[in-house]
């Protein structure tokens, strides 16, 4: 397992070489953040982005998307996977925010994580994107990376995230979501990790290094 100090030099030298990381999921509000965050499941990014660049052009805001209606979302979306429960949801979660919030993002976990298609991972992205809140939302690239180097070794997703909270210094916290999902998604990959040009390869505890 990493040390504190290896850490705290780990995350120096990212923010170093990314100080201002951001997701990369197309969002101009909470509310389509937390649209695009629950597409993103099973599906990348960049697909999510062309769904919601002709989602979002239709409908943007709670109200919109409920008048718009679950068949016209699910054509709109048709190209990322699971693109019909994810429609369902979508249409849910924004009759929920119009009932109960006043057709806004709340600012609290458990009322995020009630929505339809929301679940912790989400929530975790919502309070941290949109309302800059230190959380980790552990997804498969964190998790891979926080293993595989031993940052925080753990055989479950929020075993990993509870040991990310206790470990990351907490100047740091605030952004080491996205730090370490842009590392896993670019550097530290899963099949073949790009340990050469790894900027902190010799804080890692990886023993299978690629050359």
């Amino acid at each position: 397992m990493m040390k504190r100090a290896e850490i705290e030099t780990l995350f120096t030298r990212l923010a170093a070489s990314n100080p201002s990381p951001e997701t990369e999921l197309a969002f101009s509000s909470p509310y389509t953040l937390l649209v695009a965050v629950v597409l993103s499941a099973q599906s990348t990014d960049v697909g999510v982005n062309k769904a919601t660049t002709v989602l979002y052009a239709l409908a943007d805001t709670p109200a919109a998307m409920v008048a718009l209606g679950e068949d016209k979302v699910r054509e709109a979306i048709k190209t990322i996977g699971l693109f019909r429960t994810k429609a369902k949801n979508v249409i849910a979660l924004s009759q929920i925010l119009l009932d109960r919030h006043g057709g806004t993002v709340p600012h609290d976990r458990e009322a995020l994580e009630s929505l339809p298609g929301v679940g912790r991972k989400t929530a975790n992205v919502v309070l941290n994107t949109a309302f800059g809140e230190p959380t980790i939302a552990v997804d498969t690239h964190i998790f891979r990376v926080s293993n595989r180097m031993g940052l925080a070794p753990g055989k479950t997703v929020e075993e990993v995230e509870q040991k990310l909270l206790k470990r990351v210094p907490k100047a740091f916290r605030l952004n080491a979501h996205h730090w370490l999902i842009l590392h896993g998604r670019y550097t530290c990959l899963a099949r073949k990790p790009l340990c050469p040009s790894c900027p902190v390869a010799d804080l890692c505890g990886f023993k299978a290094k690629t050359l």
